[in-house]
């Protein structure tokens, strides 16, 4: 029984976690907040905002910052990039979860700006060109202290770019990157579809503050947008109203308006019942216009009591709104879209009452509609970055974020092409002749397919000439000329068909040049190979058995030395040999008449035995001396034996 209550009250305890409600994961959004030029983690006034060091996400100089407006964060750092580092820089940031993000840079000042000073420069986002600061910038005290844009990041990164103009260093005071909702801002058909929203600006009619979004206590998924306040228009006897009451539908998915932004307004009288206001923009653009209402006039309590039409740049977009009628209600939130195509410098909002007492509205937000630039083949930017490294690049050449876009702002020394098939940016053409370059060309030159051109004349890179080069079979340019390097030619560059061009005058090559790149010559190639004193095999070059190679002459050297020795060692014995015969000969001569004494005594000695004993007495009586000559003469037949001998 006791088991039994056991099991069920487990059975209980599992169905009420299952069953209850809890927090979703997701909820909070993501949030980085960068210091730039920070060494350590600091948090700002007056709400105590986290920001992170800016360590290893760029290059630069760090520094201490001047602020150049109000509403830019208490920070006391920033990073400012001197043009001789390079004319691109950029801050490139990782594991940042898939999602939709509001991105905003804010810039700061070294020195207090003057015209001479003042820095302008390009801003990129992923690529593409988002911003150019205007010449005034720093000295007014509003929302170009920072740009901002809205954008999709897939890929876990974030590349944010700062391109010189030649007018002062960037430098750059902060970096915010937060999330926001995958359908906030959309605008219909495109959207999310290579398209960013740069923030042109955002506008708080009647409010007497400008504030962000925190300072409302906005939703976070809100992004923590920059409210400015604007009390009047042009056109029109407006008057801010507020209200206390509560607004319904402001604080809602995707969009999480902030509430308070509602709560203020401006109205247009009776005696000149239209309200205009014009902004000025960048011509031939498109924008997207988002128009924010709710019905805060307490003499308004119905629907059809007040209906306007809108008007933009004269044209009717919107006929017969109707706040309360639309919005369900007073003190409920309203907003409209539309998007706009600016072909002037200015852009009109005009409120006309056409039913009722006048015209009202609350914000007016409008965003730039901005074209994402497609980026260059990754493979082709991991081949430049590799080259960067071993050719030793100096560091004016910047060669950081995308080779090929923002298109304004390309790499200094590589030439691009916009690839249809992979929709990609391609690599067609490297021209880094007469630059200082060192280093060795790597094997990782082959990355680039695309490549038509290469000419790295006239620098001091050494080490063979890589055999990868032979697959880029879109080669038609390869000027290696006045470099180091050295061994052989390729045979793989005799695989390159489309070769117009090969010029590798003035290095140190060595060896035969490959036979397929004769038959090239048929068909109107130029190739220079002059000024290689071990190349040979090539119309214009020696035959190759004419030049002998450093080793092979040292070999025959060796081999000569060592026939020389041979045949100095077989003179000396056979000298030493004819010595020791003319010796024998001339002891021979010497003893020669003794010889003949002895051969005369052998025969005397023969007829004494044979003639018998008549001729016993006379051999008696000659015996003592012949005896003597017989035993001189074995003795130097003895010694002529052992002297031939030796």
């Amino acid at each position: 029984m006791r088991s039994t209550m056991l099991k069920i009250r487990l059975l209980l305890l599992l169905l009420a976690f299952f069953l209850a409600p809890r927090p979703s994961l997701s909820r909070e959004p993501y949030a980085l907040r960068i210091s730039c030029g920070a060494r350590n983690d600091i948090h700002s006034p007056p709400r105590n905002t986290l920001w992170y060091k800016d360590f290893s996400y760029t290059g630069g100089i760090p520094t201490n910052a001047t602020r150049p407006s109000t509403i830019s964060p208490s920070l006391e750092t920033l990073r400012y990039f001197p043009f001789s580092e390079g004319p691109e820089n950029c801050y490139n940031i990782n594991r940042i979860p898939h999602g939709h993000y509001l991105v905003r840079i804010y810039f700061g000042l070294v020195a207090e700006p003057s015209f001479d000073n003042e820095p302008l420069f390009d801003v990129s986002i992923e690529g593409t060109l988002i911003y150019s600061l205007p010449s005034g910038w720093s000295n007014q005290d509003d929302e170009r202290a920072y740009v901002e844009a809205l954008i999709f990041l897939k890929d876990g990164t974030a590349s944010l770019c700062f391109h010189s103009t030649g007018h002062g260093d960037p430098a750059i005071l902060a970096i915010e990157i937060l999330q926001i909702g995958n359908r906030a801002y959309y605008f219909g058909r495109g959207y999310g579809q290579g398209t960013i929203l740069r923030t042109d600006r955002r506008l708080n009619c009647g409010a007497n503050d400008s504030k962000f979004g925190v300072d409302y206590s906005a939703d976070h998924w809100g992004g923590d947008r920059f409210w400015k306040s604007l009390q009047t228009f042009e056109l029109g006897s407006a008057r801010a109203i507020s209200t206390l009451n509560g607004i319904k539908k402001a604080s809602q998915s995707p969009n999480f308006y902030p509430e308070a932004i509602y709560r203020t307004a401006l109205v247009s009288s009776d005696s000149e019942p239209d309200l205009a206001y014009t902004m000025e923009v960048e011509p031939t653009r498109n924008y997207s216009l988002w128009l924010h209402f709710a019905e805060i006039d307490p003499s308004i309590t119905g629907a059809g009591q007040r209906v306007f039409d809108i008007l933009i740049n004269g044209d009717n977009m919107f006929q017969d709104v109707d706040i309360v009628k639309m919005a369900e209600g007073v003190n409920s939130a309203l907003v409209l879209n539309t998007t706009v195509v600016v072909s002037g410098r200015s852009l009109t909002i005009t409120l006309r009452p056409t039913k009722g007492t006048g015209a009202i509205i609350n914000a007016i937000e409008l965003l730039e509609l901005v074209s994402a630039e497609s980026k260059t083949f990754p493979n082709e930017i991991k081949a430049l970055q590799r080259l960067k490294s071993t050719l030793g690049l100096p560091l004016r050449f910047g060669w950081n974020g995308d080779p090929c876009v923002p298109k304004q702002h390309p790499w200094s020394g590589v030439d691009c092409q916009y690839d249809r098939n992979i929709s990609k940016y391609v690599i067609d053409g490297l021209g880094l002749d007469n630059q200082g370059l060192r280093g060795f060309l790597p094997n990782d030159v082959s990355r680039f397919r695309h490549l038509q051109s290469i000419n790295l004349s006239g620098n001091s890179i050494s080490g063979p000439i890589p055999s990868s080069l032979g697959t880029i079979n879109s080669l038609e340019i390869l000027d290696l000329s006045f470099n180091l390097f050295n061994g052989s030619i390729p045979e793989s560059l005799g695989q390159l068909t489309s070769l117009r061009i090969l010029d590798l005058n003035g290095n140190s090559l060595s060896g035969k040049v490959p036979v397929a790149l004769g038959g090239r010559l048929l068909h109107g190639a130029s190739f220079n190979f002059t000024d290689n004193a071990g190349l040979c095999g090539f119309p214009g070059l020696p035959p190759c058995g004419a030049h002998l190679s450093a080793g092979a002459k040292i070999g025959i050297g060796l081999g000569a030395c060592l026939l020389f020795l041979l045949i100095v060692t077989c003179l000396t014995c056979w000298w030493k040999r004819r010595q020791n015969i003319l010796r024998s000969q001339r002891i021979a001569a010497r003893v020669a008449p003794y010889a003949k004494a002895r051969t005369s005594l052998n025969r005397d000695v023969q007829m004494t035995r044979n003639y018998g004993h008549e001729n016993a007495r006379t051999a008696a009586e000659n015996g003592p001396s012949l005896l003597a000559l017989i035993q001189i003469w074995d003795l130097v037949s003895k010694l002529g034996m052992h002297i031939h001998i030796l």
